[in-house]
Order: C-alpha cells, then sequence, then structure tokens
C-alpha cells in the first residue's frame, strides 16, 4: 500500500467534494476525510445511499457532511452552475474535489461496443469530470491550498483488450488531469493529480470480475492512505502526478 501516516486533524476547516460518494471507494473517502477534519460534500445519484453515509458520519461525531444527489450521466450545463452556486453560498470555496464516480460500460472488444454504450460511458467518466471540474474551479481557486483527484485505473495507462470505453475513457481522465495540472502549473493553490485504486473490494471490480475471490483484493478503507496524502497539505507541491494506491 502507499506509505503514508495521517495526521488525525490533518483535513480540520476544508471542504471536500466527493463524486460517487453514496458506496465502494467513494464512500470510504467520504468517512475517511470527515474522520480527519473535513466537512464532506457527498455528491451522487442514489439520495438513499448519500444518507447512509451521511448517518454514518454524523452519528460517528465528525463535522455534518451536505448531500447533494446529482446525476452526472444526464446533469446539463445549468445545474453544475447551481452546484457551484449552492456551494459558493455555503462555503465561499472548496478545499478538494475527489472524481471518484464513474461506469465500466459493456466489456467487450472496442469492434462490439455500441455507440450508444461507447457515449454513455465517455459522458459519464470523461465529460461530466470535465463539467465538474471547469466549473467548480473558480471556487477551488479561493482556497489557500487545493486539490483535485482523479481516478485513473491500470487499463487507462496501458490498454488492454475487452476494456474498451473504459480503458479510453481513463485515458481521457490522465490527459484531462495532466492538461490542467500543467496549466495550473507549480506552485499554484491548486494541484491535480490522479490515483489508480488497483484491484479493490467494491461492487464495480466484481461486476468487472465475477469469478475472482472478493477477499483476496485489500478494501477500500484500506487504500485510504493516498487519499488522504494527496487531499491533505502534505501533498503541496505533488502536481500532475500519476500514483498507485497499491505498490505493484
Amino acid at each position: 500500500m502507499f506509505n503514508y501516516s495521517a495526521h488525525p486533524e490533518l483535513l480540520k476547516d476544508r471542504v471536500i467534494l466527493v463524486t460517487g460518494a453514496g458506496r465502494g471507494i467513494g464512500a470510504a473517502a467520504a468517512r475517511t476525510y470527515a474522520a480527519h477534519g473535513a466537512t464532506v460534500v457527498l455528491l451522487g445519484k442514489t439520495e438513499s445511499n448519500l444518507a447512509l453515509i451521511y448517518d454514518e458520519i454524523n452519528a460517528a461525531g465528525h463535522p455534518q457532511p451536505v448531500v447533494i444527489p446529482f446525476d452526472l450521466e444526464t446533469a446539463l450545463p445549468p445545474q453544475y452552475a447551481s452546484l457551484a452556486a449552492m456551494i459558493e453560498a455555503q462555503f465561499g470555496h472548496l478545499d478538494g474535489l475527489l472524481h471518484n464516480a464513474s461506469i465500466i460500460g459493456p466489456r467487450t472488444p472496442i469492434e462490439a461496443i455500441s455507440g450508444e454504450h461507447f457515449m454513455q460511458v465517455m459522458h459519464v467518466n470523461v465529460n461530466a469530470t470535465f463539467m465538474l471540474t471547469t466549473t467548480l474551479l473558480p471556487l477551488l481557486k479561493q482556497s489557500a491550498d487545493a486539490s483535485v483527484v482523479f481516478t485513473s485505473s491500470s487499463v487507462g495507462r496501458k490498454g488492454r483488450a475487452c476494456w474498451g470505453a473504459y480503458a479510453v475513457s481513463k485515458f481521457a481522465t490522465e490527459g484531462l488531469m495532466q492538461t490542467l495540472a500543467d496549466e495550473l502549473g507549480s506552485g499554484a493553490n491548486v494541484r491535480a493529480n490522479s490515483i489508480n485504486p488497483g484491484g479493490t473490494r467494491t461492487e464495480m471490480r466484481a461486476q468487472a470480475y465475477p469469478a475472482e475471490n472478493p477477499l483476496n483484493n485489500p478494501t477500500p478503507e484500506e487504500i485510504m492512505p493516498i487519499y488522504l496524502y494527496l487531499m491533505g497539505p502534505d501533498s503541496a507541491g505533488t502536481n500532475g502526478q500519476a500514483l498507485d494506491a497499491q505498490k505493484k
């Protein structure tokens, strides 16, 4: 695992938005950020899942989170603008943005993927990520130390057969991260990096590898050190890096 030990109040007084916060890695990140002092904005399409994470964070006595139901597949530009306005009105700035939500789509050869499925995956994994990033960037720039973390994949760094649309979307995610990081530059108050979580015990992993024994993979909670590192002040100056949650 990524070797990092976080101070208990690493994220005190920070406001961090997590997409796909209702389950899996997103839920683990939300709980972990809250446990280290952050006010977490829980964004996802299933309000009941977000409510469960909200209740868990509240029950643990951490800063009260905010629930925002938001469907990345159907959201239009005015909805992104409304989201930014809501965050600005409540907090005035944003200190962190974790792009965790994504979909796999059909795992078939490229020649067998329908245009509809390809565009659906690219829209959720790339277009929505772009829209959220650009819409929230002014709020991130209001922070003294902000971090944007993109979720990548091993198949977004080296293409692999039958990962089609998902692999292409993760290559695009890496490109978006690198371009943004280069534009922000070193020494800026906003940085951008990507994380490859690796095989993790989630529903998405089970969907991709139905024959795999899930107990062979770490839980989302076990890969949180890198998520904490990139959201906290210790990673200031780390920009444009493609990092791995698990050592290879």
